[in-house]
């Protein structure tokens, strides 16, 4: 059986020749080589960075495509978009572990919430933003349900003017079932019928004290499984007829 070495580089010498990069019996350069494997191994909606002078193999660019991945070229400037978070693992003792976001209009409730999260006894993940200067929320809200979709978090709580936008966005994440709460009623119904995993509040439209007892409550509240499993498998197999 040939080992991965040696299939790396019978894979560089096909693609060199393809490209009229091999010459004769000159030996085949050493550039780096981008395969699917190098794709495959990247979260659906990442991004990978492609090694300076490397060659990317049609398949690794189409397998890319499929899994939107964003193939950035070494040098090129920064995405403006995404905020970056620091990765972190979930330990056994550390299961609920809550990642929490919000833009410059939730950024003061925010810290308030995070700061009561640890009184609770939750680990935290802040995702930012760290003042109020005007920000986009959407880069937030996928700080956030990014670290929820992988299992990086255990809970994920976004804070903006109305809470809508970061749901929105949040929603798109693969895995996230994100629910815009304003009382107690809708915390205990999204976390007991809709299994959601990310909360999403509006500084502008709730005060402290409810902002507190919604999240403690959503956070208590339990699936109520039964029918509602049946249900929450079904919106999740929408998403599935969209993910590749």
């Amino acid at each position: 059986m040939l080992g991965k070495d040696r299939i790396q580089q019978m894979v560089r010498r096909i693609v060199y020749r393809t490209l009229g990069l091999e010459g004769g019996s000159k030996p085949v350069p050493t550039r780096p080589l981008v395969t699917e494997r190098d794709i495959n191994v990247i979260p659906y909606g990442g991004e990978f960075s492609i090694p300076k002078g490397a060659l990317v193999t049609p398949l690794a660019r189409q397998v890319a495509m499929d899994r939107r991945v964003t193939m950035v070229e070494a040098g090129d400037a920064p995405k403006p978009l995404m905020v970056s978070v620091q990765p972190i693992t979930v330990t056994p003792q550390d299961q609920k572990c809550v990642a929490i976001g919000a833009d410059h209009g939730g950024y003061e409730l925010k810290e308030i919430l995070k700061s009561y999260l640890s009184e609770l006894g939750y680990a935290v993940v802040d995702c930012g933003t760290d003042s109020t200067e005007s920000v986009d929320y959407p880069d937030f809200a996928f700080a956030v349900a990014q670290l929820v979709g992988q299992g990086r978090a255990w809970r994920g709580v976004i804070i903006d003017g109305a809470g809508i936008g970061s749901c929105m966005a949040a929603n798109k994440v693969p895995g996230v079932r994100a629910s815009m709460c304003y009382d107690q009623a809708t915390a205990i119904n999204s976390r007991e019928h809709n299994d959601a995993n990310v909360l999403t509040l509006g500084a502008g439209l709730i005060g402290l004290n409810l902002a507190r007892q919604i999240l403690k409550t959503w956070l208590e509240t339990s699936f109520g499984g039964g029918r509602h499993a049946r249900r929450v498998d079904k919106i999740m197999g929408i998403e599935q007829r969209f993910v590749k």
